[in-house]
């Protein structure tokens, strides 16, 4: 007689959820993704805090204690360099799941090599058919935008035109909200880097997918409910040093003369945003970012190979295999279209 297999399913999806801060946002995060958890998956949850756990779920979800005063983005790193499976969700504190908000962007994952992230709708707590969050977009000039609807939108039939400009198309999603094929976080990261801060590393790996031709795609069927904006302005002197870096690591991916010009432009529009008390402790920022060009000679060359390997795979003779032995391996796909981007998109900053 033939025993049954007991061997367990593999772990198909990794969600981490980030809490460098407050227990409270984590408890509502934590309470929507046991609640409407998908199968083989396991949830990975990367504390900067004390937590308790009040509810006694260590059985169903993985702790790990990040250093003191870790930021957003390490306890991301963190949390990714634990994960066990083909897709890794990132799923910061406060935001929260909706039913089956994962199937989408798991198929989407699977059906094809070409699609290297996926973009959840982040919907507004008050309003669940307005979108506040469709992923982020990248300027040439170095500012980095989040996309959002300009009104109430049935999120339901939320598309994106084949027609729309690909200037406007969102380029990854946002650092808090997003789905990532495993293999190619690894190969163009290997996970974010903390250069340009929680408030452009997402921008920063967008430009390294870009320069390995992987496309990403909105998902309007998965949504996630984002959490009701609370966060201060931030430092100008940080955000100075943050946009500056953001600029001269992806200087590589970009036109550089037409890059410069943009970026004059966009330092003249980040004064006079921060005016007038921010305007000179974010120039002075930008500075000393300035200063630090040497840091950012090995970035240039991880993205001119990044170029060369994406060249090199859209030879007819390359084949649709994704090598790992290294992060500087080439990769095989065919040559990608950018995403188009919803017509009812807007700018924010």
């Amino acid at each position: 007689m033939m025993m049954p297999d007991t061997k367990p399913n593999p772990i198909q999806l990794s969600i981490v959820i980030p809490a460098p801060t407050d227990t409270a946002a984590l408890e509502e995060t934590l309470v929507s993704v046991l609640e409407n958890r998908p199968d083989n998956s396991e949830i990975v949850v990367v504390l900067g805090c004390e937590y308790g756990d009040p509810w006694n779920i260590r059985e169903e979800v993985r702790f790990i204690k990040s250093p003191a005063g870790s930021s957003l983005v390490g306890c991301i790193n963190l949390g990714i360099s634990s994960c066990r499976g083909a897709v890794i969700h990132v799923l910061a504190s406060g935001w929260r799941a909706t039913p089956h908000w994962t199937d989408a962007p798991l198929r989407q994952l699977a059906s094809t090599n070409n699609v290297g992230a996926v973009i959840p709708l982040g919907v507004s707590p008050n309003d669940q058919q307005r979108v506040v969050s469709a992923g982020i977009r990248y300027g040439r000039g170095g500012r980095r935008v989040v996309l959002s609807a300009t009104g109430p939108v049935n999120v339901a039939s939320f598309s994106l035109p084949s027609t729309a400009s690909a200037l406007l198309a969102p380029v990854a999603p946002t650092l808090e909200a997003g789905f990532w094929r495993a293999d190619v976080l690894q190969l163009v990261g290997p996970a974010f880097s903390a250069a340009c801060g929680d408030s452009a590393a997402d921008a920063d790996i967008a430009v390294s997918l870009a320069c390995s031709g992987f496309s990403v795609v909105v998902e309007s069927a998965s949504r996630v409910v984002a959490p009701r904006p609370s966060q201060p302005r931030g430092d100008a002197f940080t955000a100075g040093v943050h946009a500056e870096r953001l600029f001269w690591r992806s200087i590589a991916a970009t036109p550089v003369l037409w890059s410069l010009v943009l970026h004059v432009l966009e330092i003249v529009r980040h004064a006079i945003a921060r005016a007038p008390l921010g305007t000179l402790p974010m120039l002075a920022g930008r500075a000393i970012a300035l200063l630090q060009f040497g840091a950012y000679v090995p970035r240039y060359r991880q993205l001119r190979v990044l170029r060369q390997q994406a060249a090199m795979a859209e030879q007819p003779d390359a084949g649709r295999t994704l090598r790992l032995d290294h992060p500087h391996n080439p990769v095989g796909h065919s040559k990608l279209q950018a995403p188009a981007a919803p017509a009812l998109l807007r700018r924010s900053a």
